[in-house]
């Protein structure tokens, strides 16, 4: 069958998911290391973009989640109980931003430092009201939330991947590296958009790059797929459950996984979060090191922020039954 368009093969294969032995970036959410086999499958080229997004809007309709009203009755719901309601002017639609005024911070482990809640932020308006996505039509969409992912998903006939299929589709031809590009650290400025100089106060663009970049900016992958790694993160179909590789009989190859089937994450027990998968140019090693194939976090659900995107797959059969 003949990729469709923007898409490439990925060949069914076995491989290592998880941190390599090698890997100095390793954190214990990504480990135990174990092998994988996934069937094959198509993948985007690169992530969704605003002009292909912005076509799913104006056929469908569809309102983001970060466009729609807040209501605090259903908010207050996944939130501890006894929190106290924002302000009004707080509860409005909006989405998560990185403030680039920052000048010093004084615990790495606070993100509000450089995080700001910007009402009118969205996909049309990814810093807030007043900014815009015009010509900026071949840069990834942000501000989706995993909703709206499935969304476009159900609209393109396509799926989010597994985080097993996101990791098989960035090693490409390889089978347990720590990059895209093999396991030298020297060539990440090369070959991904990422931070680099002190986060998060200053960024020295040695990639060429400040921010977000537009998709297919750096190399692709052995196969094909560029922007793996950096730029924007992507939301995949796995559930977070931080004691999920733990519970996998490491003794076999696991086949075709489809991540835990309960959440679990002490830290967050009010929200369900999801697998997202190759870092952002907001990935430094002195900070997340997410640059890497077998680095995941997590989010909520019904998080968007301004380096988070996605990519979509399909199968043979998917394409068949259209």
């Amino acid at each position: 069958m003949e990729a469709p368009e923007g898409m490439v093969w990925v060949a069914g294969k076995t491989f290592t998911q998880g941190a390599k032995d090698a890997d100095p970036f390793a954190m214990p959410r990504e480990k135990p290391a174990h092998s994988v086999t996934v069937d094959g499958f198509f993948i985007d080229i690169h992530e969704v973009t605003n002009k292909e997004f912005k076509k799913f809007v104006d056929e469908t309709g569809y309102i983001t989640v970060a466009e729609r009203p807040i209501d605090w009755e259903v908010m207050k719901k996944e939130l501890p109980e006894g929190t106290p309601k924002p302000h009004d002017s707080i509860l409005q639609p909006g989405s998560l931003i990185f403030n680039k005024e920052v000048n010093a911070v004084a615990n790495m482990n606070n993100y509000a430092q450089w995080w700001t809640w910007k009402v009118g932020a969205n996909w049309k308006q990814p810093e807030g009201k007043g900014s815009s996505i015009e010509g900026k039509d071949n840069y990834p969409v942000v501000h989706v939330a995993y909703e709206d992912a499935l969304a476009y998903c159900k609209w393109a006939n396509r799926r989010l991947p597994t985080e097993a299929e996101w990791e098989a589709a960035a090693q490409g031809t390889q089978t347990d590296a720590i990059f895209t590009w093999g396991n030298d650290n020297a060539l990440l400025n090369q070959k991904a958009n990422t931070w680099q100089g002190t986060f998060p106060t200053k960024n020295l663009s040695l990639d060429g790059f400040t921010y977000i970049a537009p998709v297919g900016s750096f190399e692709p992958n052995s196969i094909g797929v560029y922007d793996m790694l950096g730029n924007v993160w992507e939301w995949t179909s796995d559930v977070y459950n931080m004691n999920y590789y733990k519970s996998l009989d490491t003794t076999k190859p696991v086949i075709n996984p489809k991540g835990a089937e309960k959440y679990y994450n002490p830290q967050n027990p009010y929200q369900v979060e999801m697998i997202m998968k190759g870092g952002s140019y907001l990935c430094h090693d002195s900070y997340c090191a997410s640059f890497r194939i077998s680095a995941r976090m997590s989010t909520s659900k019904d998080s968007g922020s301004d380096h988070l995107g996605f990519r979509t797959v399909a199968t043979p059969a998917m394409l068949l039954t259209k």
